[in-house]
């Protein structure tokens, strides 16, 4: 199926200062190189805090790994969950219609969205608060018929329940997801038969109800505020992540290629690093006011530089590499203070791989 960007964009896109922090967190999963690697999470955060996916946010989450804005195209607009058009401000419905759900009853919820949504999927409602769309199956095939309403489930429905639903959301009230017939989780619709024990004195939710419950979350528009900032794959301690250092490569790979960057330094070194780096005072590097000879050199063969930081660059007076290999602390500084992503020239280690690439070209 043929998937493309809706025709109407907005003008731009920038994620809130908290999803920000959230995505950089995710960034540093992965190894030196392999920041690419977070594209779907970021991608999906995007799509979590606009309600869909659109074309200034493919392009910044691109900028924002060093990718080309095609790569992150491809990725958006291969899987499904990606929202390429626009969704209703209230909620985005997704019925599922595979087999299961199918034989339980998922037409008729189908009927009611087109009834009370709009007569056809992806269509917004008149008054732009709903959508919805027929999805494949989503894993609930015991609770069937389902649907996933922004980010939790309501199962064992019937259209009369989906029906009320709807209202309630539109009223301004999120109904409690989960099964929808008075059943605890996935148990026989009689009661459980084995490991009854474990009925007596539980929670009238089961885990992922009571979680959703207490989140809040189902039909938010995520600003990265829900939930402590948290990265449990790195140090951390009173809410506040301090990633530690990766573990040392071994010593064959140490033998590595030209655009290889040096592993990151430990959270202390960072710090004082940072606290160095601010004292440096700026000074404006070599700039000219077009390409030698009329020809740029490709800066995005510069890893952590996209289109749009290359851009940026030669906006700045910077076409070359051998002008990027020539600067100090006192340049970096002053470039830093000017690009959207600080840090990145260090992080990235632009000056060693600007070097190796101006040596090439000699």
């Amino acid at each position: 199926m043929l998937r493309r960007l809706h025709p109407e964009q907005p003008a731009s896109f920038a994620f809130t200062p908290a999803n920000l922090a959230w995505a950089e967190a995710q960034i540093t999963k992965y190894p030196e190189g392999r920041q690419a690697s977070a594209i779907i999470p970021l991608l999906w955060r995007a799509q979590e805090q606009e309600g869909w996916l659109t074309r200034p946010a493919i392009e910044y989450v691109a900028d924002m790994l060093g990718l080309a804005h095609i790569r992150a195209l491809e990725v958006a607009t291969f899987y499904f969950m990606f929202q390429l058009q626009p969704v209703g401000a209230v909620a985005h419905l997704q019925i599922c219609g595979t087999l299961s759900c199918m034989i339980c009853g998922a037409e008729d919820l189908v009927a009611v969205c087109r009834e009370k949504i709009a007569p056809k999927a992806h269509q917004l409602s008149d008054d732009g608060r709903f959508s919805w769309e027929e999805v494949e199956c989503l894993g609930a095939c015991a609770n069937a018929p389902m649907a996933q309403i922004g980010k939790d489930y309501y199962e064992d429905l019937t259209a009369a329940r989906l029906a009320e639903i709807i209202d309630e959301m539109a009223a301004g009230r999120v109904p409690t997801p989960g099964p929808q017939n008075g059943r605890y989780a996935a148990e026989p619709l009689g009661g459980p038969s084995t490991l009854t024990d474990h009925v007596a004195g539980r929670d009238a939710l089961n885990a992922s109800a009571r979680r959703a419950v207490d989140l809040g979350d189902t039909i938010k528009r995520i600003d990265g505020s829900e939930v402590p900032l948290l990265a449990p794959w790195g140090r951390q301690s009173g809410g506040d992540v301090a990633l530690a250092p990766p573990a040392p490569a071994p010593e064959k790979a140490r033998a590595t290629p030209a655009r290889a960057r040096k592993p990151a330094p430990a959270p202390d070194q960072q710090a004082d690093k940072s606290a160095a780096s601010a004292a440096v005072a700026e000074a404006a590097p070599e700039q000219l006011s077009a390409p030698r000879g009329g020809v740029g050199d490709d800066l995005k063969k510069i890893s952590g530089v996209g289109p749009k930081l290359e851009a940026l660059l030669n906006e700045m007076g910077f076409w070359h590499f051998d002008q990027i290999a020539a600067w100090g602390a006192a340049e970096i500084a002053w470039v830093d203070a000017r690009l959207k992503f600080k840090g990145r020239i260090e992080r990235d280690d632009w000056i060693t791989q600007a070097a190796t690439l101006a040596a090439a070209q000699r």
